[in-house]
């Protein structure tokens, strides 16, 4: 039973390639470190782990070996993840107002493609790995339905005044067909491509860097959403949060709002 057959079983299970490559990544790791699958090397290497990087990654690393041990037949050795502390706040998320403004620049400067690259992230809420899959055809439907592991469907809406604006940008560039986002090669725009292009955007318009990548408007998307209509159980299935306590982190303040209460409230 060999490595490349687990890649296979992950495969089969439907898995996204970023979790295949990296329960792949762990397993080599593991493998690279011990001869022999047993406890007492399998705690070893926990030690090493906690010892080497951040509580989530280490979960994801652990998660990896459990399904490698259950492929085994040796789910009796599984290990049990770490404790990830919960922030009481979010970290890094772009105001209301920097995303308006953002917004704002690249329409005045007729930058279209990359208007709608943000217009999307912040109005439906799209992972960015999820964005760079929509074609033109999702936006004529007004969704795009992802199936998720375990054969769920996530739909991801497309909101009415986004479609009629993006069908008008289609209209006139003669574009019927195909991914929605493409690069200057007309290829399907890739997720790093995003990201940076994102950053020198930040730095062209003197915002900070920090705060506009492309997860940054996943959260704004969440933040706004529950300003308007606070149901955390509606957001959470548009979100495809599989515990509606991964949502719950949205109904708690930013960390620059957070300083800005304390600074104006506390003068004693």
């Amino acid at each position: 039973m060999t490595e490349k057959t687990f890649e296979n079983v992950l495969r089969q299970a439907n898995m996204a390639q970023n979790t295949i490559t990296a329960y792949l990544y762990a397993v080599k790791e593991f493998n690279s470190k011990f001869k022999e699958l047993n406890k007492k090397n399998l705690l070893v290497y926990k030690t090493f782990l906690i010892e080497t990087y951040k509580p989530k990654t280490v979960n994801l690393r652990i998660q990896a070996i459990n399904k490698y041990l259950d492929f085994m037949g040796k789910s009796k050795l599984r290990l049990k993840s770490v404790k990830v502390q919960q922030r009481t706040y979010l970290e890094n998320v772009i105001s209301n107002a920097d995303y308006l403004f953002l917004k704002k620049k690249l329409k005045q400067e007729d930058n279209k493609e990359w208007y709608f690259v943000v217009r999307f992230l912040a109005a439906t809420g799209a992972r960015v790995s999820e964005l760079v899959q929509i074609k033109v055809e999702h936006v004529q439907v007004g969704y795009y339905d992802i199936y998720t592991k375990g054969g769920k469907i996530r739909r991801i809406y497309i909101p009415k005044a986004l479609r009629v604006e993006t069908t008008e940008w289609l209209e006139g560039s003669k574009r019927t067909t195909g991914y929605l986002f493409l690069n200057r090669f007309g290829q399907r725009i890739t997720t790093r491509g995003i990201a940076q292009q994102l950053k020198n955007y930040a730095a062209k318009y003197g915002l900070n860097k920090k705060v506009v990548y492309p997860h940054s408007f996943r959260h704004r998307f969440a933040k706004n959403f529950l300003e308007k209509f606070n149901d955390i159980s509606l957001l959470a299935d548009l979100m495809g949060h599989e515990s509606i306590e991964t949502t719950r982190i949205y109904l708690r303040r930013s960390s620059t709002e957070q300083q800005e209460i304390v600074d104006k409230i506390i003068t004693w």
